[in-house]
């Protein structure tokens, strides 16, 4: 079920059984020679759509836009600043406490987002607690999953590509949103066959020069869409499991 195709008679019925939502989060950002830009954001929408479709969860709109200073000398990326992205997820968690969403399971696509995500939840459970502010309503759980990090994602990325996995432009992300998104499948030759490895932590004209096409010790040209579907079939189970735990823990 998602929010943004139900009625508001819809949600509040929802809200009478269950008052769990997940938040798919991802980036607009440059992901390689034939990485998607949107691919941060439509690897966690597509995930959540398909946890939604077969467990019932209510799924929020994609927060598109994330943190990717360190990819803004490709042409594409958008980046919101750390304290911008902290401002939007603050008043999109008190937006859905008010309607009575007590578990905001925020199902992430983009490694740059962990940290800011981190800081918005401690601002926003800093205000619960010091009393100022805009707040949110009642009972409140927040969480981050991260569909690449999950046991049974990492497990096949590393049967099917190994060490050419890398850590951006990956294989696996790209296989993911080529996927979900047949019709914009690139097929590119890669030089080197593995990119340079090495920090992101920069900014993003240093970034270019150490990583010039955009990859991170990847070997994209790995993914295909039939690895895309493995790969969703992974993802769905790591989420879910992760879901539940956050909702009803032992």
């Amino acid at each position: 079920m998602r929010l943004q195709h139900a009625t508001w008679q819809e949600v509040d019925a929802y809200l009478r059984r269950e008052t769990g939502i997940i938040v798919p989060i991802g980036s607009t950002e440059q992901h390689g020679p034939n990485g998607l830009v949107g691919t941060d954001a439509i690897c966690p929408e597509t995930v959540a759509w398909e946890v939604g479709e077969r467990y019932g969860v209510l799924v929020a709109p994609t927060q598109n836009l994330g943190m990717a200073q360190h990819h803004l000398a490709f042409p594409g990326t958008i980046s919101l600043r750390p304290s911008t992205l902290i401002a939007v997820l603050r008043d999109t968690v008190i937006s859905l406490s008010r309607h009575g969403f007590t578990h905001v399971f925020f199902l992430n696509g983009h490694g740059g987002n962990v940290a800011t995500l981190s800081a918005a939840f401690a601002e926003i459970h800093a205000e619960r607690s010091m009393g100022y502010g805009p707040q949110p309503v009642g009972e409140l759980h927040l969480t981050t999953h991260n569909w690449f990090a999950g046991s049974r994602v990492r497990e096949l990325a590393e049967s099917l590509y190994g060490d050419a996995e890398g850590t951006h432009a990956t294989a696996s992300e790209v296989a993911l949103s080529w996927f979900a998104r047949p019709e914009a499948v690139k097929h590119v030759d890669m030089s080197p066959r593995i990119a340079p490895r090495g920090s992101a932590q920069c900014d993003a004209d240093e970034f270019r020069r150490r990583f010039p096409d955009g990859r991170m010790g990847s070997d994209p040209s790995l993914a295909s869409i039939e690895h895309g579907e493995r790969f969703l079939d992974a993802s769905v189970s790591d989420a879910w499991e992760a879901y539940r735990a956050f909702i009803r823990p032992i």
